[in-house]
């Protein structure tokens, strides 16, 4: 059977490439004898291996020097709860952004651990636009500031970083990083899934400033303190070894395409080529407002929902899979990460455009 066009927010397509490489390493990595699989995460062909990824990661991203990189598990949900634990440092109140399903999950968790102000919400219009820098209201209390410049389910994309003084800025970047060039150097901590952009699921890639380590809140467990795994390289106990090695075989695929600038350049393309289709049909709508529109995560909506399982069904016999929408919004969603061809996009467009002719 051919390879379909995976349109799953998550866990998402891999480059085929990757998935080619892997295929032909499987029982014996580089003349070892052994699957990656198989590996102590202490010998020395593993320890090659974390080496690598970490030093392409950082050449990709530009990190600064003085942040680390620890490869972890627990997904971005355990993040919701380490941000706090690791940032709050002796304050007892945080600034949260809501601008979405995502971001109201970090706000529930962050409320065990202590006061969140909310420093912006566009719940009242449904989540459908990210707000600007003139509507956010931080407290100088705030011990940091967190915010999800992308939100997986909405299709709602922060269109520039917010601006926080002197207070550390945390970002949920399950969705958006490699994507595209960051300034790494604006950010306190950067958390991500790795399930979107940078590999398999099963391994979460946290980027923190090296002074917003080790003065973690009083009971943090041990598994939940960034100094513990900073200072064991991200082994204190067995690593996600294999969702490791298979994010490094990503982040050397992004390196031969030409790096983070020339992937900006394919994803803005891609959610162009997609919204202008929706745009300019009466079939289809997107309810996100044009300024805040993901490059990652489309939904669009029919006019007639009782054609939602029939595009659905006949979206599958084109080799169109994974585009129905989540529960709680509806209607349909293509997620175009890093992995999905121009190819694919274009194929999209053109049975949206067939369906409509036959339905619309």
């Amino acid at each position: 059977m051919a390879r379909v066009f995976n349109f799953s927010a998550g866990p998402a397509m891999l480059p085929e490439a990757v998935l080619r490489q892997a295929q032909e390493e499987l029982l014996d990595w580089h003349g070892s004898g052994m699957c990656v699989a198989e590996m102590s995460h202490r010998g020395k062909e593993f320890m090659s291996i974390a080496e690598q990824a970490e030093a392409d990661l950082r050449e990709l991203l530009a990190v600064p020097e003085n942040y680390r990189v620890l490869f972890l598990q627990g997904g971005a949900s355990g993040q919701f709860a380490m941000v706090p634990m690791n940032l709050l440092r002796g304050g007892d109140r945080a600034a949260y952004l809501n601008t979405g399903s995502w971001s109201k999950k970090a706000i529930a968790e962050a409320k065990r651990f202590c006061a969140v102000e909310i420093a912006a919400s566009t719940e009242d219009t449904r989540f459908t636009h990210a707000p600007t820098q003139i509507e956010l209201n931080l407290s100088p209390e705030a011990a940091y500031v967190h915010y999800t410049p992308n939100e997986t389910i909405e299709g709602v994309e922060f269109p520039c970083v917010p601006e926080t003084g002197d207070r550390p800025l945390a970002a949920d970047m399950s969705s958006t990083l490699l994507s595209r060039p960051i300034d790494v150097s604006r950010y306190g901590v950067i958390y991500a899934g790795a399930q979107k952009n940078l590999g398999p699921a099963g391994l979460t890639v946290v980027i923190v400033r090296e002074d917003l380590i080790g003065r973690p809140l009083a009971g943090t467990p041990t598994m939940s303190d960034y100094k513990t795994h900073a200072d064991t390289g991200s082994m204190y106990n067995t690593p996600p070894t294999y969702a490791w090695y298979l994010a490094g075989l990503v982040f050397q695929w992004l390196k031969r395409q030409g790096g983070l600038t020339a992937m900006a350049t394919i994803n803005e393309r891609k959610a162009k080529l997609l919204y202008a289709a929706i745009d300019a049909s009466g079939l289809y709508t997107n309810p996100v407002e044009p300024a805040s529109r993901s490059w990652m995560n489309v939904p669009f909506t029919l006019a007639d929902p009782t054609l939602d399982q029939r595009f659905l069904t006949e979206a599958k016999a084109a080799g169109l899979v994974a585009l129905k929408g989540h529960r709680s919004v509806g209607g349909m969603r293509a997620s175009i990460y890093n992995a999905m061809p121009e190819e694919g996009v274009r194929v999209l467009i053109s049975f949206m455009q067939e369906f409509e002719r036959r339905y619309g």
